[in-house]
């Protein structure tokens, strides 16, 4: 039996809600001080992050830390799109739509400035395919980047495979806690 899309973001949502925040924090820690080593993080000057929703992996202190060494740079819902734009520190964040914590600091124009893009997903697969909240948000920013994507999420969101469409763009990787669960063919 096929699960789809919205099954599929309903189980995830139901599994989040067994774990507490402080077990989700943990998992984040250990997830992110993995990436911190990526050859790819070490060397990008310029890196998309998020900033994150309390059932997602917690970006917050990640950000903070590396704004200091790094070009953090957070989306931003405008409408029906994502606007990109450079973070600079906690006190340039406002809150915006859907209760996210975005920045109002100056934007980021040239996208090929992008040298690694991780990305929040509601669900990966061990061969790239992301699954969002169904907004289409990512849908339409990822095309635009020329970034190495790296999608990161927690072991428990892994989907056997995921029901994909034509104009999904595959991560380069996909990071739990555990490690890196997925590396794509053209990203070896």
């Amino acid at each position: 039996m096929t699960v789809t899309k919205r099954e599929w973001r309903t189980l995830i949502a139901q599994k989040k809600k067994t774990y507490t925040s402080a077990q989700l924090t943990q998992w984040s820690s250990s997830l992110l001080s993995k990436l911190e080593d990526h050859p790819v993080f070490c060397q990008a000057k310029t890196v998309l992050m998020y900033y994150a929703l309390p059932d997602e992996v917690q970006t917050q202190t990640f950000v903070e830390r590396w704004s200091k060494s790094k070009n953090i740079i957070l989306p931003v819902v405008q409408g029906n799109d994502l606007e990109l734009r450079f973070y600079e520190g906690k006190d340039s964040l406002k809150k915006g739509a859907y209760g996210i914590e975005e920045p109002n600091g100056r934007r980021l124009t040239n996208y090929n400035d992008i040298e690694l893009a991780i990305i929040p997903g509601v669900s990966f697969d061990r061969e790239g395919n992301r699954l969002g909240r169904g907004k289409g948000y990512y849908d339409r920013l990822l095309p635009q980047l020329s970034a190495y994507k790296i999608g990161i999420c927690f072991q428990f969101q892994v989907a056997p495979l995921l029901p994909t469409e034509p104009f999904d763009i595959l991560m380069d990787e996909v990071w739990t806690e555990n490690g890196c669960i997925s590396k794509t063919q053209y990203s070896q």
